[in-house]
């Protein structure tokens, strides 16, 4: 079993930063990979990021490439959602999601992910 509790939403201007924090607790941290999802109102919950077990490997959504960087500190627990030169479309609840098969294919798929934070809101301004 896996919980995960996520932080660090709220509201921003466009142009701004953001860090999410996810806090797991339950099976040890470094056994698995680490995603973050979106899903804006009345939209499908959409592909962010994703970090492999080892801190090795991360994936973005081309969306967020080059704005946006997943991390993990495997001794705190915890996984962490830099977000940088926000935009008014990068308004969602963010969710992370626990992915604790092996493997990394179809990362991008949320029925992968097993175990999932109860989401945060970020708003972003124009």
């Amino acid at each position: 079993q896996v919980q995960l509790v996520e932080s660090g939403g709220g509201l921003v201007q466009a142009g701004s930063s953001l860090r999410l924090s996810c806090l797991a607790s339950g099976r040890t941290f470094s056994s698995y990979a680490m995603g973050w999802f979106r899903q804006a109102p009345g939209k499908d919950r959409e592909f962010v990021a994703r970090i492999s077990r080892s801190n090795m490997t991360a994936y973005y959504a081309d969306s967020v490439k080059g704005r946006f960087t997943i991390s993990r500190d495997n001794a705190k627990n915890t996984a962490y959602l830099q977000m940088n030169s926000l935009k008014p479309e990068d308004t969602a609840v963010y969710y992370c999601a626990a992915d604790t098969s092996p493997g990394a294919s179809n990362y991008n798929n949320y029925r992968r992910y097993d175990y999932w934070g109860q989401g945060t809101q970020v708003t972003v301004s124009s």
